[in-house]
């Protein structure tokens, strides 16, 4: 399907990628680009890609499909780097968590919308990055949201959602401003609890304590914020319109619950718990049942 994949950013979403797509034989070459040589020679030694260039000009020469996999932050400075290098008809998507600044990027350095380029965001990863993280079933079964735009050509968005379908995901179109608002409230937020609650704690002059007590609700919980600070700051002011409004929300909800337990609402408490809980139910079976359905 892919003659030459060309994944700029070479860790656990760009490394995943080539993986799955040499497991499922839909690429014959993967040339990887990023800043960091160790890291490059170590995706060769793993077999994830053939070759490596640390100019994304130099990368994407003769590629049919290209994959950004950089902090948000970068992601201007690499579509200005490779724009006059991509080829006529090479497809190019990314894999940024807030799809507004990638567009607004994009427009910035092409100075329109190529019709080649298909905005896209999988809705998979870990809290470990490097190309040492990545692994050929990130994508089994887990969604990716693609956001065309009235410019992106019909055959570039097949061709994308098959590259995703090949690995094992399940393809979702939506538009760019509600996907912001969708992972703000659902990937964002959690993050944003996650930091906040650990830096909280550890700011507290008992902190030492606290963490050796700490339970497996607490581990689980807070997984999330052992992901990269750069990446999140840059997620964070690119969607910061979204993600300060749902954040604010939450705040509400805080306070309403912190007002419930203060006053001993023992039914309103038993009120909120269930409907979480009902809630929170619903999406694991959910969940179950969209990876029983996966295609493979």
């Amino acid at each position: 399907m892919i003659r030459r994949l060309a994944v700029i950013g070479v860790g656990l979403i760009g490394g995943s990628l080539a993986r799955a797509l040499r497991v499922a034989g839909a690429v014959d070459e993967v040339v990887g680009c990023g800043r960091s040589v160790a890291n490059l020679e170590r995706a060769v030694e793993l077999g994830v890609i053939d070759r490596w260039d640390q100019d994304p000009a130099q990368a994407v020469v003769g590629a049919d499909l290209v994959f950004v996999a950089v902090p948000l932050g970068t992601m201007g400075q690499v579509f200005s780097a490779i724009r006059e290098a991509l080829d006529p008809d090479a497809v190019v998507t990314d894999g940024g968590s807030v799809k507004g600044s990638v567009v607004a990027d994009a427009r910035a350095a092409f100075g329109c919308i190529p019709p080649g380029l298909v905005p896209g965001h999988p809705i998979a990863g870990t809290e470990r990055s490097g190309v040492d993280a990545s692994f050929a079933e990130l994508y089994q079964g887990r969604r990716v949201i693609l956001t065309p735009l009235p410019e992106t050509a019909p055959g570039a968005l097949e061709r994308v959602s098959a590259m995703w379908q090949a690995c094992g995901a399940q393809v979702t179109l939506m538009e760019v401003a509600h996907h912001d608002e969708v992972l703000a409230a659902t990937s964002h937020l959690p993050h944003m609890l996650a930091f906040g609650l650990v830096d909280a704690l550890a700011r507290m002059r008992e902190n030492d304590e606290i963490f050796r007590y700490a339970a497996g609700g607490f581990r689980d919980f807070t997984r999330i914020a052992s992901s990269d600070p750069v990446m999140w700051r840059d997620i964070c002011i690119a969607n910061r319109e979204p993600l300060g409004a749902m954040l604010e929300r939450f705040g509400d909800e805080m306070k309403d619950l912190a007002e419930t337990i203060r006053s001993g609402d023992a039914a309103h408490l038993l009120e909120i718990f269930a409907r979480a809980k009902a809630a929170r139910d619903r999406y694991v079976d959910g969940m179950a049942k969209g990876r029983e359905e996966a295609p493979i």
